[in-house]
C-alpha cells in the first residue's frame, strides 16, 4: 500500500505532531508499505523518504506558534508529489491547518483519512466555522488522538471520529545510551511558553534541595525571562533544542521527568516517551495527561500552576527509591501499550477498509 503521511508543520522543528507522522510513516515501513511523509522542511530533510514541501512560516496560532508552510510554491509543491507518487491513501495530520494538508484536502484524489491532534478552543473554527465544516465533509475517516481531541473537532466540525492513541518507538527510549548526571536531575522538554508551565518548574526550584539539578530542553518566547530569572541557581542547565537521540538520552539519564503544563495539551506523547524510557514522571493534572497515566499508578498528578505541590511531588519521588521503582514499572507497562507498531496495524486496517 502506498500512503501519503502529510504534516502541516516543519520537520525539521521538534514537535508533536512531526514525531507521530515521522514514526508512524517508520512504522508502515517496517511493516513492508510505501509510506512517504509530505511536509514542510526548513533543513535537509529527516530522512530519505520524506518530501519536502518547502520552508516554513512561523505563526501564532491559539497562544503557541506554529510554523506552517500556506504560501501558493508549498501548494504547488504538495500538488504536483500528490499527482506524482499516485498514492492509495491521503493521511492528512491536522487536516485543516493552511498549507500543505488543506491543499490536500481539497485537491487529492485518493481516500483521504485526517487525525486532529490538537484539543482546546480554537480561533479559526469559530471564526470560519461554515467554511470549515464544509471542507470537513471531504475527509473518507475522521480520527482523534483523545477524547479532549476528539471533542475539540466535534464542536467545530460535526460528524464522528474514530478514537486512535498516539503512539511511540519504544526502542529509541528504552535502549538509548543514559546522558551522565552529577546527582539527582529534573528533566523538562518542551516550547518555553506560558501554557508549558516551564516558569512554575523554576519557581518550584526554590523549594527544592541544594543537590537537585534540572535539565531544560527546547525553546520559545519565554527562554530569555526564564534565563534571567534563575541566572543565580547553578543547578539549572539550559540545553537549548535537542535531537530526538539526545532528547532520549536526557529522558534515560534523569531521575524523574516533569510536564507542568497549565492547559492545551490534548495527549501526552512525551510522558509516555519518558515512561518508555524507564524514568519516573511528574505532572500537571490535566485531561489530556490523564488519558495516558493514572495518578499513583504510572504517575504523579499535582494541581497545575502550584509551584509548591510540584516542588513537593518532585522532592517525593526523588527521595523515595520505592515509590520512584513503582513508578518505572507501571510506566514501562502503560507505555508499552501505546507501541507505534499497534497504532500503524489499527490505521493500517482502517485504509484497508476504505480501499
Amino acid at each position: 500500500m502506498r500512503v501519503a503521511q502529510v504534516c502541516p508543520y516543519s520537520l525539521s522543528v521538534p514537535g508533536g505532531v512531526q514525531g507521530q507522522v515521522l514514526g508512524l510513516a517508520r512504522a508502515m515501513r517496517s511493516l513492508g508499505h510505501e509510506a512517504r511523509v509530505l511536509g514542510p522542511c526548513d533543513g535537509p530533510p529527516p530522512e530519505a523518504w520524506v518530501t519536502p514541501l518547502g520552508l516554513s512560516i512561523p505563526t501564532a496560532a491559539n497562544g503557541s506558534v506554529a510554523p506552517i508552510a500556506p504560501d501558493p510554491a508549498a501548494a504547488l509543491r504538495t500538488i504536483r508529489a500528490l499527482r506524482d507518487e499516485g498514492f492509495d491513501i491521503v493521511h492528512l495530520h491536522e487536516p485543516l491547518v493552511p498549507g500543505p494538508t488543506l491543499t490536500s484536502l481539497i485537491v487529492a484524489d485518493a481516500p483521504r483519512v485526517g487525525t486532529f491532534h490538537r484539543a482546546g478552543d480554537s480561533n479559526a473554527y469559530s471564526k470560519l466555522r461554515p467554511a470549515v465544516r464544509w471542507m470537513a465533509r471531504k475527509l473518507d475517516l475522521r480520527c482523534a488522538v483523545s477524547r479532549d481531541a476528539a471533542a475539540t473537532a466535534q464542536a467545530a466540525l460535526g460528524g464522528r471520529y474514530e478514537l486512535l492513541f498516539n503512539g511511540i518507538e519504544i526502542d529509541r527510549f528504552a535502549k538509548a545510551d543514559p546522558a551522565p548526571t552529577d546527582g539527582p536531575t529534573i528533566f523538562f522538554i518542551g516550547r518555553h511558553e506560558p501554557r508549558k508551565g516551564l516558569a512554575v518548574l523554576v519557581e518550584a526550584m526554590a523549594h527544592l534541595p541544594a543537590g537537585v539539578q534540572l535539565w531544560i530542553g527546547g525553546d520559545g518566547p519565554q527562554t530569555a525571562e526564564l534565563r534571567a530569572r534563575s541566572a543565580g541557581d547553578p543547578r539549572v542547565h539550559w540545553l537549548g533544542r535537542l535531537s530526538e537521540t539526545d532528547k532520549a538520552r536526557r529522558l534515560r539519564g534523569a531521575t524523574v521527568f516533569c510536564a507542568p503544563s497549565l492547559g492545551g495539551e490534548s495527549f501526552g506523547v512525551v510522558l509516555l516517551e519518558a515512561m518508555a524510557a524507564r524514568v519516573p514522571v511528574v505532572a500537571s493534572d490535566l485531561p489530556g495527561y490523564r488519558s495516558v497515566v493514572r495518578s499513583g499508578f504510572d504517575a504523579v498528578l499535582v494541581p497545575p500552576g502550584d509551584a509548591e505541590a510540584l516542588a513537593g511531588a518532585l522532592a517525593q519521588v526523588i527521595g523515595d527509591d520505592d515509590l520512584a521503582a513503582e513508578l518505572t514499572a507501571g510506566g514501562e507497562q502503560r507505555a508499552a501499550g501505546f507501541a507505534m507498531e499497534r497504532l500503524a496495524d489499527r490505521y493500517l486496517g482502517l485504509y484497508a477498509t476504505l480501499l
